[in-house]
């Protein structure tokens, strides 16, 4: 997660990184559900990302203190057991061009948050599972599905 320290509209690539505040390890869980019966409605399916409890975030570490994220291994783990392990570089967007698309559509403001995206091994979770997610140089976040 990319919490944005200096807002902006049009923010080129190039100077995204100036706009960060820090960064935080969070999770874009999806009803599949809901996702999908929206769907085959043909209705938007935000449903499906804005429930409750929808996007834990763990704590957010200031850019300076980070590291290098931009680059970073990504991880998360279910029950102890690897779902995803990559590298932030491999997400279909990296963090620049995430920020400068955004900023075409919205203005972005201090405090704003960007879940960046996830990397392959996307499953189902159930209730009871335990998740623990992290990226180098943040700390990790781990929980229980309720």
């Amino acid at each position: 997660v990319v919490a944005i320290g200096k807002g902006g509209k049009n923010i080129q690539a190039a100077d995204a990184f100036s706009h960060i505040y820090g960064y935080a390890v969070g999770l874009d869980m999806t009803r599949r559900d809901l996702q999908n019966d929206m769907k085959k409605q043909g209705r938007p399916w935000c449903i499906g990302k804005g429930f409750d409890a929808s996007a834990p975030i763990g704590p957010i570490t200031p850019a300076a203190q980070a590291g290098d994220v931009a680059n970073a291994p990504i991880w998360l783990q279910v029950n102890g057991a690897d779902r995803q392990r990559s590298t932030v570089t491999q997400l279909i967007w990296n963090i620049a061009e995430t920020i400068e698309h955004l900023s075409a559509a919205w203005e972005l403001q201090p405090g704003d948050l960007i879940y960046t995206g996830t990397p392959e091994g996307v499953g189902a979770v159930v209730r009871g599972d335990t998740l623990e997610g992290g990226v180098a140089g943040l700390t990790p976040l781990r929980l229980t599905v309720v």
